[in-house]
């Protein structure tokens, strides 16, 4: 008697995209690089712009944050670096 081989099945892995609740496309929202308190949720203490993934909002978005971030910066209106606490 010969024992036939089963096949093991792989786990189905889920593919799909996960939908991102972007904060903006939701509420109509509009980025602005003078409107600093909204700025800031976006910045690090360290002064770099946080990722889309920690943020969690859209592609579009996230580079209009990124382009308001730094036209705040080159203004004036945010710092490059926090200050340093001794």
């Amino acid at each position: 008697m010969a024992q036939q081989r089963r096949k093991r099945r792989r786990p189905q892995i889920d593919t799909r995209k996960k939908k991102v609740d972007c904060s903006f496309c939701k509420e109509g929202k509009r980025v602005d690089y003078k409107d600093i308190t909204m700025l800031r949720k976006y910045v690090s203490e360290r002064g770099k712009i946080r990722s889309s993934r920690v943020t969690r909002l859209c592609g579009v978005c996230q580079r209009q944050i990124a382009v308001a971030v730094k036209n705040a910066r080159e203004m004036a209106l945010l710092p490059y670096i926090s200050q340093r606490k001794s």
